[in-house]
C-alpha cells in the first residue's frame, strides 16, 4: 500500500483514499486496510482524523539514499534503484584551475579545468545541486561535450584512453541553504542541507574528479555498514 503512495509522489496533508476504496482496490477486508494503516500510523507516515479521514504525514518523494560503497554516475544511480534520472545543466566550460583546486586534483595553478554546474532530478523531483570539476588534459572531449544530452562518466569511459573512476575520497557536512540554493533546489525557510565532497581517482590512481553536491536534506540519505 505505501509504495502505491510513494509512486504518486504524495506530499504531507495529503488525503488517502477511504477504507472502503482502499479494500476494494486490493481485494482485501476493511479491517486488513484499517491494520495496515494502524501499522502506517505508528510509523508516523499517515494519521487520521474524523474530518479528514486518513492523510499522509510525511513527503514520500524519491530520496537518494547512498549506501556509500561504489563510484558510479548518477544515471547508473538511479537505475539500480528503478528511478529516472535527468539533469539540468546550469553551466558549463573550462577555465583555469583556482590555487584550492588545482591542489585538490593535483594539478598546477591555472592547469585547463573542465567545470559543470547542473540540477539533479529522480523522478522529476530536484534533489541535489552539483559541481564537477575535472583536469581537462585527462579528457579533452569533456569542452566539446554537450552535457544537456551526454553522460559525464560515459564520456569518461569513451576517452582514449579511458578514464575509470574507480575509488574516491567522501565526506558529507551538513549546513544551511543560501538563497540560491533554495531557490534551485525548490525549499523555503531555514532547511538543513547534506553537503557530499568526493574526489575521485582513475585506474591511475590519478585525482579525476572533485564534486560538490548539495543535497535537500529531505532527499538524501546515506547509509553505511561498520566494522571493528
Amino acid at each position: 500500500m505505501w509504495s502505491d503512495v510513494v509512486a504518486g509522489r504524495a506530499r504531507s496533508g495529503d488525503r488517502l483514499p477511504s477504507e472502503r476504496a482502499l479494500a476494494e482496490r486490493y481485494g482485501v477486508s476493511r479491517v486488513t486496510v484499517r491494520s495496515a494503516l494502524g501499522d502506517l500510523a505508528g510509523r508516523g507516515l499517515v494519521s487520521v482524523s474524523p474530518a479528514r479521514g486518513w492523510t499522509v504525514e510525511v513527503d514520500t518523494g524519491p530520496v537518494a539514499d547512498d549506501v556509500g560503497h561504489t563510484v558510479q554516475g548518477f544515471a547508473d544511480y538511479a537505475a539500480e534503484r528503478g528511478l529516472a534520472a535527468r539533469s539540468a545543466v546550469l553551466a558549463q566550460g573550462t577555465r583555469a584551475a583556482t590555487v584550492v583546486e588545482a591542489e585538490r586534483l593535483q594539478v598546477a595553478p591555472g592547469s585547463r579545468l573542465f567545470a559543470m554546474r547542473r540540477l539533479r532530478f529522480l523522478d522529476d523531483v530536484v534533489v541535489a545541486l552539483e559541481v564537477n570539476r575535472l583536469p581537462l588534459a585527462l579528457c579533452p572531449a569533456l569542452a566539446t561535450t554537450d552535457f544537456h544530452h551526454a553522460s559525464l562518466y560515459a564520456t569518461l569511459r569513451r576517452n582514449d584512453p579511458p578514464q575509470l573512476p574507480r575509488v574516491a575520497d567522501y565526506s558529507v557536512e551538513a549546513r544551511y541553504a543560501d538563497a540560491e540554493e533554495r531557490a534551485l533546489l525548490e525549499i523555503e525557510g531555514e532547511v538543513p542541507m547534506l553537503v557530499a565532497d568526493q574526489l575521485t581517482y582513475n585506474q591511475q590512481g590519478r585525482a579525476l574528479e572533485w564534486t560538490t553536491q548539495v543535497f535537500r536534506g529531505d532527499r538524501y540519505r546515506f547509509r553505511a555498514s561498520i566494522t571493528d
